[in-house]
């Protein structure tokens, strides 16, 4: 996989993710997962990639972190459940990501759609990209919020 494609998913999420929560995320040791099939956390939220290169991208929270980030985006209104408000910014969040990933793509010559978000709840989410390599990018946001970046993405030939 080509570092190039990976470089813009973490400017975006960087930069989205301190826009609407106020709290600049701190990147983790980005790695390759080893397994075709991984575990996400308990709120998983996935978006879809066509055109030049195609996949999917996964954002995964545990459920104290989704609350965390759907209550900074908010305004620091209490947030105690994933109601549908609270999943929608969940969801609104992983999209201006993938948005803005798609923007700075397209700014250095590599034109991609994103599909709208799914989000999916619940223990031991097993997620099985289709014979592709996946790239793991870990950000903590505001104290121990932990975010799992899931980019699973090949070139189109």
């Amino acid at each position: 996989m080509n570092v190039e494609y990976i470089n813009p998913f973490i400017e975006a999420s960087q930069s989205v993710i301190m826009m609407m929560t106020g709290n600049k995320p701190e990147l983790g040791k980005v790695y390759i997962r080893n397994n075709s099939s991984f575990l996400s956390n308990e709120v998983a939220v996935i978006v879809g990639l066509t055109g030049r290169i195609r996949g999917q991208v996964v954002l995964s929270f545990s459920k104290k972190s989704a609350l965390s980030v759907a209550s900074a985006m908010m305004g620091g209104m209490a947030v105690n459940e994933l109601d549908g408000i609270s999943k929608s910014a969940i969801s609104e969040l992983a999209n201006m990501i993938m948005g803005n990933t798609a923007t700075i793509l397209a700014s250095r010559g590599t034109g991609i759609e994103i599909t709208p978000p799914s989000l999916l709840m619940g223990e031991k989410i097993s997620i099985s990209p289709s014979n592709m390599r996946t790239i793991c990018i870990p950000l903590t946001a505001g104290g121990d919020n932990l975010i799992d970046i899931d980019v699973s993405i090949e070139e189109r030939r």
